[in-house]
């Protein structure tokens, strides 16, 4: 994928927009080629940070293992779930796969992560999901989640593992250098964990939320054409 196609891509993906009331989010979408999806060297769930913010709210759902309650009040609002302390030990490993499937986010107030480890960390750890220590401060969980918030998860699974990965790298208020580094970031996150590498794409496409898929390349196919 080069910088240049992506901008003709998004050009055209200007063009053909029509004016909504809400602001759409622009998706990259690479399919594969000649990848058995069904085996695990080629199943991808990666975490990509990227250069510039999404736009995505809250950059997925947040879950917080904490002890202090001074510290669990002040961040309530913050998170989708908060484990306290004595819960940890009694969570079933159904509740510990469903954190580890659902959550895209993990914190963990310091003096709760060696209960973390010890109950959980056979679990999370191996899908990469073992929280993030953080002090009991309201000021650096809101700077973490900030961070944070710019980690996009990258998975070829849609209910079942699929020959193809549709991302959100933005949205329509953003810049087309904005958009373009976003999508160089993720299709060389994406590029890395293919077998065969760029062998395995077939094509690239970008879309807006309520618009068509602009197909990447489209404009040197048809130049191409032209001169045959």
């Amino acid at each position: 994928m080069q910088k240049k196609e992506i901008i003709q891509a998004l050009k055209a993906m200007r063009e053909k927009s029509k004016e909504r009331k809400f602001t759409q989010s622009v998706e990259l979408i690479i399919n594969f080629k000649d990848l058995d999806t069904k085996k695990p060297i080629n199943q991808i769930d990666i975490k990509v940070t990227m250069p510039n913010p999404t736009g995505k709210q809250g950059g997925g759902k947040k879950l917080l293992f904490a002890k202090t309650k001074d510290f669990i009040e002040e961040v309530q609002g913050q998170f989708d779930r908060i484990i306290e302390q004595p819960e940890i030990a009694k969570l079933k490993k159904k509740e510990i796969a469903l954190i580890s499937t659902e959550f895209d986010i993990l914190l963990a107030e310091g003096p709760v992560m060696i209960e973390v480890g010890k109950y959980l960390g056979q679990q999370l750890a191996p899908k990469g999901k073992m929280p993030k220590p953080v002090q009991p401060s309201k000021a650096m969980v809101e700077q973490m989640l900030k961070t944070m918030g710019n980690v996009t998860r990258v998975t070829n699974k849609k209910g079942k593992f699929m020959p193809l990965v549709q991302v959100v790298i933005g949205n329509e208020k953003m810049t087309d250098e904005q958009l373009v580094d976003n999508a160089m970031t993720i299709s060389e996150a994406v590029t890395k964990e293919l077998p065969r590498k760029h062998q395995n794409i077939k094509s690239t496409y970008v879309k807006e939320s309520m618009g068509p898929c602009i197909k990447l390349g489209a404009t040197e196919e048809k130049a191409a054409e032209a001169k045959e």
